[in-house]
């Protein structure tokens, strides 16, 4: 039996080491802190990103950043957050609230952000302390489950498609029908765009026609496909960070087209100055989404209208199913329920 002072939690032990459940400290919240006991965590793509560094601001780390639990404790100066709140943490932990990005709504671009499961411990394990600044209310009828992947994957997915800003009937290809991608195309739908779907799995392509994608295609090809057959684009969301398919992306919208880059990672691609210049082509990168695409993402699962597709899995699977993540294999998203 573990002492009220100690924790189970996912933990990186060092710059690309292991990753597992051990027991790990738990420490009273502090000013401005809150301490939260978990009903579930997603995992994400980042976790693999921060676990594949080659130096990490903190180490060994517990990891995590789409937690769902209830306030147990807070420290002084916490007054937004009570007790028996139930709260979502997310990635973007803290931030200087003083900065023009702050000052005008863009405080996810804030160059002193603090950040769960990289920064500071995150939320796969059974108890967090985090900054209460940023917690999130989460609606009482949402199951945790499914709450969980909106934290980032939701609120990521929600900010890119209000990034690209278009109107209802304008069309957007979602390159990505991963744990992302099927929440992007959700969005979408639910707000009036005509959409597109292009992924290298014929099981995600199917996936994305049965959530409506009016078009699903192969990714190697749908660059191809979407100009001789739709006249492009008005925009592509590129979900994954394979430079394959930046360039499909770049190459499927029309003139005065928008790309949205989302997916991280270390590949390359070269951007097509000429096509960019003569053709008028933004070029966008997205992270997160404003506190208000939160509270969407939220509402809209709460009323049923988005559903993310999730696989449930108890913590001590958590560097299993990592694993498989790293592989592909998970359809949706993975989320541990405590």
């Amino acid at each position: 039996m573990l002492s009220a002072m100690l924790r189970h939690a996912v933990v990186l032990a060092s710059p690309r080491g292991p990753v597992r459940v051990e027991a790990a400290a738990l420490p009273e919240p502090g000013p401005g802190e809150a301490a939260v006991r978990l009903e579930a965590c997603g995992l994400c793509h980042s976790e693999l990103f921060v676990a594949g560094l080659e130096k990490l601001p903190l180490a060994p780390l517990i990891l995590g950043h789409e937690g769902i639990g209830r306030v147990t404790s807070v420290g002084p100066g916490v007054e937004h957050v009570r007790p028996g709140d139930r709260v979502g943490i997310t990635f973007l932990a803290s931030t200087c609230g003083a900065c023009d990005l702050c000052r005008h709504g863009l405080e996810r671009y804030c160059p002193r952000q603090r950040n769960a499961g990289y920064t500071l411990h995150g939320a796969l394990t059974t108890e967090a302390v985090a900054p209460a600044q940023h917690l999130v209310r989460v609606p009482e009828a949402l199951d945790a489950s499914l709450a969980a992947p909106l934290c980032c994957a939701g609120w990521t997915a929600y900010g890119a498609l209000t990034t690209a800003s278009l109107r209802p009937g304008q069309s957007v290809a979602i390159f990505g029908m991963g744990g992302l991608g099927h929440l992007a195309l959700q969005y979408a739908r639910h707000l009036g765009m005509r959409t597109a779907a292009a992924d290298v799995s014929p099981e995600k392509l199917a996936h994305a026609r049965e959530l409506g994608a009016e078009v699903a295609l192969p990714a190697e090809t749908a660059s191809r496909t979407l100009q001789k057959e739709h006249g492009g684009m008005d925009a592509a969301i590129v979900l994954t960070g394979n430079a394959a398919a930046v360039e499909q992306a770049f190459r499927s919208v029309k003139r005065t087209g928008t790309v949205v880059l989302v997916g991280l990672s270390s590949s390359q691609y070269q951007l097509p100055l000429v096509d960019t210049v003569l053709k008028g082509i933004c070029v966008r990168g997205s992270y997160l989404g404003t506190r208000a695409d939160l509270e969407a993402v939220l509402h809209l699962a709460a009323a049923g209208i988005v559903r993310p597709r999730v696989s449930r899995h108890a913590l001590e699977e958590a560097p299993a199913v990592l694993e498989r993540l790293r592989l592909g294999q998970i359809p949706g998203r993975a989320v541990i329920v405590f």
